[in-house]
């Protein structure tokens, strides 16, 4: 997610590992422009910490990596991810894991041509239980 846009780059991955997602970081090197920095904020899963993927990092110093502390706070793509949950995916019914993947690549594009990045309105004060 370009927290400046509020767009995503969405694409499919059929197993969370490594060379998946190193295959995703190139995508992200392809999309976007050469001279921007691209930071990026993840947790450490297997995937986002393997050698694999520290050493295609390393190769790419444009790449900067900000590990999650657990518990973290909720963060933009989390937020966009609460949005693809109850648009598309909690009702949804898919006939295939294509389907689903198209219909999921669909909603992205669509919500990429209205993305705003997130106004935060906390102001620090404890939230009142409903």
């Amino acid at each position: 997610m370009d927290v400046a846009s509020g767009q995503v780059l969405g694409a499919d991955a059929p197993r969370n590992d490594s060379f998946h997602f190193v295959a995703f970081l190139e995508e992200i090197d392809a999309a976007v422009p050469a001279h921007l920095a691209i930071h990026l904020v993840m947790d450490n899963g297997s995937s986002h910490v393997s050698k694999a993927t520290k050493a295609w990092l390393a190769d790419h110093p444009r790449f900067v990596a900000h590990y999650t502390p657990t518990p973290r706070l909720l963060a933009q793509p989390e937020l966009f991810f609460s949005i693809l949950t109850r648009r598309l995916l909690k009702r949804g019914e898919f006939a295939s894991r294509a389907d689903l993947v198209d219909r999921i690549m669909r909603f992205i594009a669509d919500y990429d041509t209205t993305a705003a990045p997130f106004k935060w309105t906390y102001d620090g004060r404890p939230v009142k239980a409903a």
